[in-house]
């Protein structure tokens, strides 16, 4: 059937971005962490690469549950759509586990007041909900930090739409949201500050 033929086609997707992508910049990720000091390249090699590994390892696994749904006729949603070519945080977020951010507009966004307030409370607002966001990802303060960092991200990205700014070229949207996404990642893989700190400083 259509379905079978198309959830085997996504679950097969899904096991090639774990086996050969995932499972290859983890390499570079796990490696780099693991150094008790790391040169230039070695620094941004690490963040690279875990950068590119979450990605593949997340989007692989939802690739496989969207097809082995599909084999079963059940549609599930989907999870990602190209984050990385995203050009401003907000669309980030918007193409990166889109379900999880739509769970977080529906029940911590919306009923804190969402964008209908006025701009300080909507900027707070902002905030909190990624701040909520970092301790959803598991209890440690880096996961936090990670999380008020996008939130940030988003306030700058607001102020800079209020002032009714020139709107950014594509090309320096996306390169200026993947970095910071990249930085952010650090946070998110390292398991203390000092594990961050030695891959900050050597990029």
């Amino acid at each position: 059937t259509p379905n079978m033929a198309a959830g085997l086609w996504l679950f097969s997707v899904g096991i090639a971005k774990k086996i050969i992508l995932a499972d290859f910049f983890a390499e570079w990720a796990d490696g780099g962490f693991a150094m008790v000091s790391l040169s230039l390249l070695a620094g941004w090699r690490t963040a690279l690469g875990y950068t590119l590994q979450i990605y593949y390892d997340f989007s692989g696994y939802c690739d496989m549950a969207i097809g082995l749904g599909l084999m079963f006729n059940v549609r599930l949603p989907q999870n990602f759509d190209s984050p990385y070519r995203s050009t401003s945080i907000q669309e980030f977020w918007r193409r990166w586990h889109m379900t999880l951010g739509r769970f977080l507009t529906m029940f911590v966004y919306r009923p804190l007041g969402g964008s209908k307030c006025r701009l300080p409370r909507t900027l707070l607002n902002i905030l909190c909900t990624f701040l909520l966001s970092g301790l959803w990802h598991g209890a440690g303060w880096l996961f936090v930090l990670w999380g008020g960092l996008h939130g940030l991200a988003l306030i700058l990205q607001r102020l800079y739409q209020a002032l009714r700014w020139r709107p950014m070229p594509k090309f320096l949207g996306v390169a200026l949201t993947f970095l910071f996404t990249l930085l952010a990642w650090v946070l998110f893989r390292a398991e203390t500050w000092g594990d961050a700190k030695k891959v900050y400083m050597a990029m």
